[in-house]
């Protein structure tokens, strides 16, 4: 495997490009090649993060960024990988070869507020997965493949997770989406870094790669003892991440408000119609899908959605409530995981039960109701391997750190319902708390 071109490009150090923070990314002229393809140039226009600028301003970073960050630990792993004599009797130096391909491409599929739209799982929106397929098998992606790289899109997409059938395939597909993977690894640092926030980087990257060996069945990663520490640094770094920065109360007003005018917008259009509008969404860059929004949903009520995004001044709705699993089990239960369309109505029920019960005009579009998603979070399930033993034990059961935190209750204990108003409604409905959860316990509105 130390044969291959990006491996040595990593230890020549004479091509390379640099992205935060002072690190160095081995190129090559196949991954040059790719780099300048118009599929991965768009990544430069699509934000990591989306929303999340909206409350920490330098989380500013793209897709195209984060990409070579994962690329750049492929090549690492590979070279560390190599070693293991277990990993390199079970992985070909051709499979390596396209796992350092893989990384590079993994989010190239990725469109503007991909996840945020995702989550809501509309009929037309079909997973970037597959978007991420259609340009592998364009001609020109096709043929950077089989000249560069000598391989076809369907080893790729496999080692992506798609169809992986053979063990060195899953094991090769653990490694970029896992419980321990290069993925979570450079976003986790990469997003704290921009956010401004030290929480994804309180872990020891470096020493958490080169404790990585096979678990006993091999079809995944383990973790040798010596970098147990660092992996729950990871784990914690991980739970704090989303406590303190993706599921921010604020973000999440601003993740709200970007699915309900997404949702609006589309609400009058056919389904042949949402598919074409969808198409052309996911097809984009971030500033143009902000203007195609502007286009359909300009003149409508729902539009101080939009501007209070992406208009001159922000204007993020309010949190009135939230509801935990733990304080509010039955409100948290009976919103969680709801379908979008269904959550939706709850909430314009509510509005309009609401505004009876104060008196007072609510629109539809001012009221909006946030909840966990349907897909969960990869759970934190992995081996720790005892080398002095030669024994295997699960994570959980020698750390109680991953025990508390990224087991199953990961999801439940950092996500929760919110209840969000525009902020001219925020003071009186907060003053009427204890009213707005007793008619979200009422039978009659879910």
């Amino acid at each position: 495997m130390h044969t291959l071109p990006e491996i040595a490009a990593l230890d020549a150090r004479h091509s390379i490009i640099r992205i935060p923070s002072e690190l160095d990314v081995p190129l090559t002229p196949r991954i040059r090649r790719i780099l300048d393809t118009p599929e991965f140039q768009r990544l430069k226009r699509i934000s990591q993060l989306g929303l999340v600028a909206q409350v920490y301003p330098g989380a500013m970073h793209t897709r195209f960024e984060h990409s070579l960050g994962v690329y750049r630990l492929a090549v690492l792993l590979m070279k560390r990988m190599s070693h293991d004599s277990r990993f390199a009797g079970m992985v070909s130096e051709r499979q390596a070869e396209v796992f350092i391909l893989a990384a590079l491409l993994h989010d190239l599929g990725h469109y503007p507020f991909c996840h945020p739209v995702e989550d809501m799982r509309l009929p037309e929106v079909v997973p970037h997965e597959e978007a991420l397929e259609r340009y592998l098998r364009n001609s020109e992606f096709l043929q950077c493949l089989r000249e560069d790289w000598h391989c076809e899109a369907e080893e790729v997409l496999a080692v992506l997770g798609k169809n992986s059938r053979k063990p060195a395939e899953r094991l090769l597909a653990s490694m970029i989406s896992g419980p321990v993977d290069i993925d979570k690894m450079d976003y986790l640092y990469r997003d704290s870094l921009h956010a401004g926030v030290p929480y994804g980087r309180n872990f020891d990257q470096e020493r958490l790669l080169s404790a990585l060996c096979l678990n006993a069945a091999g079809d995944g990663l383990a973790i040798s003892s010596k970098g147990k520490t660092a992996a729950e640094m990871m784990v914690f770094a991980r739970y704090v991440m989303f406590s303190e920065v993706y599921w921010h109360h604020a973000v999440r007003s601003a993740t709200a408000m970007f699915q309900r005018l997404y949702f609006e917008t589309r609400r009058c259009m056919s389904d042949a119609e949402a598919a074409e509008f969808h198409q052309k969404f996911s097809e984009t860059t971030d500033a143009r899908a902000i203007s195609l929004l502007r286009k359909h949903l300009r003149g409508e009520k729902a539009f101080p959605l939009w501007t209070g995004l992406f208009g001159p001044r922000r204007m993020l709705y309010k949190q009135v409530a939230q509801f935990s699993v733990f304080e509010h089990p039955e409100i948290y239960r009976r919103f969680t995981r709801r379908r979008y369309v269904d959550l939706v109505a709850e909430a314009v029920r509510f509005s309009e039960k609401l505004a009876n019960h104060l008196n007072h005009r609510i629109d539809p579009h001012e009221i909006i109701l946030d909840a966990p998603p349907a897909e969960r979070e990869i759970e934190f399930i992995v081996d720790i391997y005892d080398a002095k033993s030669r024994t295997y034990a699960p994570f959980g059961e020698v750390s109680p750190v991953v025990r508390a935190l990224a087991m199953q209750q990961f999801d439940d204990t950092v996500k929760r319902v919110r209840l969000f108003c525009h902020p001219r409604l925020a003071a009186m409905l907060r003053d009427a708390e204890e009213d707005c959860r007793r008619l979200l316990q009422s039978e009659h509105v879910a």
